[in-house]
């Protein structure tokens, strides 16, 4: 007799579902881990550009083809950078205007943005979308009309321009996200302070100023880069001896005869510090002003 060989043994469904649900995770971490490379690269592949190009001798710069480590690394750019006494006077005006700027924005919307939380009064719905609809306009629709004013009062090439035109489009954002951070926080805290006999700006600055900390460090920092990064409004609106630095570097390093590109490399990463170390030192602040209006408490 022929011995009958076993039946293979039956891949039940139910026994195949979690192979194919493992696979699928790991084509889905795969793709996250691939997505976030390239981000990455995006993201830092041109301040490494930058980078090389600061410690890349002048003569070698356009040398074809690029190389993405330098053959040379020099810092005698760095040197003609911090050499140059103009670039202090740029760097002491950006810290004037983006600081003042700063708390201005604050000061004023963290009023604003609790008022349209806690209060219900006519018309605050129509008020609170008509301050997010000035974010609609581009800014530079308003800078003939910005020019205008400020040059009939007197107020050109001065700190006072760029310190209220950096406010002004800064509060809108501010006040919106200090509004979601305010929403967050529970109205049971301002009634048992209300009940025990606090008033209104008690109740804020001894409760709810302290809660509202890391919101108010989110939004003075995104103010204070508005105001570090503007360009044309600091083209514009200030002369030469109050101008901040992204244009001061424009007119310090860039010529219509020629560019000193190295030269304008080395200080785009040198100003870019200040920038880069407050977000560090304030990330957590940062982050958890960011978010806290995304849940309400």
């Amino acid at each position: 007799m022929t011995a009958i060989a076993p039946a293979p043994p039956v891949l039940r469904s139910e026994d195949a579902a979690p192979e194919i649900v493992r696979r699928r995770r790991g084509r889905v971490r795969w793709g996250m881990w691939i997505s976030l490379a390239v981000i990455a690269l995006f993201g830092f592949a041109p301040v490494y550009w930058l980078l090389v190009t600061s410690l890349t001798p002048t003569n070698l710069v356009f040398a074809f083809p690029p190389t993405l480590f330098p053959r040379e690394i020099t810092f005698e750019h760095y040197a003609t950078v911090l050499g140059n006494p103009l670039i202090f006077g740029y760097l002491r005006n950006s810290v004037i205007v983006s600081v003042i700027t700063a708390v201005l924005a604050v000061a004023v919307s963290m009023y604003m943005g609790y008022a349209f939380s806690k209060y219900r009064f006519a018309g605050r719905k129509s008020l609170m979308y008509f301050v997010l609809s000035s974010q609609m306009f581009p800014q530079a629709l308003l800078l003939v009309t910005l020019y205008l004013v400020f040059a009939q009062f007197g107020l050109l090439n001065t700190y006072l321009a760029l310190i209220v035109s950096f406010t002004t489009f800064t509060l809108p954002l501010c006040v919106w996200m200090l509004k979601g951070f305010f929403d967050a926080l529970p109205d049971d805290l301002i009634e048992a302070a209300r009940i025990d006999g606090a008033g209104p700006w008690r109740i804020f600055h001894s409760i709810v100023f302290p809660l509202a900390a890391p919101g108010l460090v989110a939004a003075g920092l995104f103010a204070f880069v508005r105001g570090w990064n503007d360009f044309i409004f600091a083209l514009t609106l200030a002369g030469p001896d109050r101008q901040t630095l992204p244009p001061g570097l424009v007119n310090t390093f860039i010529s219509e005869a020629s560019t000193s590109w190295p030269a304008l490399m080395a200080a785009s990463l040198i100003v870019s510090v200040p920038v880069c170390v407050a977000f560090i030192l304030l990330q957590r602040f940062l982050v958890g002003g960011i978010t806290a209006g995304a849940v309400k408490g």
